[in-house]
């Protein structure tokens, strides 16, 4: 994978010595799993000559269907793609390579201002004030 590329093997030997003290079972687990791989994407194979085709941005239309719960759990997936997009371009840049589908990040940012939009709605449309300035201070956070 590109991050084994990447690192070398020094990520994975330690994972593997760390595994080797927690027993057998968790050697497999962490072998294959990696956290610090969520931050790269999966190689694609250089052979292949269709384009990889990737979504649109999230509408506000669509966000203003959405519970509280789902735009939280959204905006948490935008979050982790966005810095797994940052993380990508940081590290092809300091190889002098050429990012890939640059216009990813454009919409990731996209729909998250649009969840912030959709919130702030909300927050202004509830009647209780105190409960309006809490969720607007829990907006503000994000």
């Amino acid at each position: 994978m590109f991050i084994s590329r990447i690192f070398g093997r020094t990520l994975l030997s330690a994972a593997a010595s760390r595994a080797e003290a927690s027993g057998a079972a968790a050697a497999v687990k962490a072998i294959h799993h990696n956290p610090l791989e969520e931050f790269f994407e999966a190689d694609r194979s250089q052979d292949e000559d269709t384009p990889v085709v990737y979504g649109r941005s999230w509408k506000a239309s669509e966000l203003r269907l959405k519970s509280w719960d789902d735009l939280q759990k959204l905006w948490y997936v935008l979050l982790k793609e966005k810095n797994m997009l940052m993380t990508q371009r940081q590290m092809l840049h300091a190889q002098n390579l050429r990012f890939p589908n640059p216009e990813r990040i454009p919409k990731v940012r996209k729909s998250m201002c649009r969840i912030k939009h959709v919130l702030t709605e909300r927050a202004i449309d509830e009647p209780d004030p105190r409960r309006s300035s809490e969720m607007k201070g829990m907006i503000n956070a994000l």
